[in-house]
């Protein structure tokens, strides 16, 4: 039987994505023995991302700059423009290394079910970051969902009054699919084959 202390530690580690209570407690006992060169370096690592943890004031990125990493970058294309759900998201088309520009996170999708309304997303925030110009084509990169494809619908309508080519995913995306969770192939198709929106 395991103290308190380390069933806490279980049972914390089994919330996560990925991780049940069989794989927490094989995760616990590779802490324990490798106390020294995988339990210490990891309380570091979270107790400095915990500190310095930042929500990105321009584009919505989780990092420990504000702003990110990736608006920072001089290297970046400003002129086109990428439209995201969630972090997850950007962060599975940043590591495939095959979109130049910029990024937007919505925090969301819309979804009547559960409630979620326009307001509740950045959607003014993205309409914001349009009127000044600048941007040349902006990319719908929603999940192949029901409720990603209306949140599409939706910004589609919202920015047709922008000069702007208007793009989003092909079809190569699974319908059901969420970005997090594509290989990189699929990504990378899905992004050479994009197409204009209506």
């Amino acid at each position: 039987m395991a103290s308190p202390e380390i069933e806490a530690l279980t049972q914390a580690l089994s919330r996560l994505p990925g991780l049940g209570p069989r794989s927490a407690r094989r995760a616990v006992l590779h802490l324990l023995k490798k106390r020294e060169g995988a339990m210490e370096p990891l309380l570091r690592a979270l107790e400095a991302v915990n500190e310095r943890l930042v929500t990105c004031h321009v584009c919505g990125n989780v990092d420990t700059v504000d702003p990110c990493g990736i608006c920072a970058d001089p290297r970046r294309d400003a002129r086109a423009l990428c439209v995201v759900e969630d972090v997850a998201d950007l962060w599975a088309l940043d590591k495939s290394r095959l979109f130049p520009g910029r990024f937007h996170v919505l925090g969301g999708r819309l979804s009547a079910l559960e409630g979620i309304r326009p307001e509740d997303l950045t959607i003014d925030a993205l309409v914001a970051r349009l009127e000044p110009g600048g941007v040349d084509e902006v990319v719908l990169a929603m999940n192949a969902t029901l409720e990603g494809q209306t949140t599409a619908h939706y910004l589609a309508e919202r920015l047709e009054r922008f000069p702007i080519r208007l793009t989003q995913l092909a079809h190569g995306v699974p319908v059901g699919g969420e970005l997090d969770y594509l290989d990189e192939g699929t990504l990378a198709q899905a992004l050479r084959a994009r197409r204009p929106v209506g």
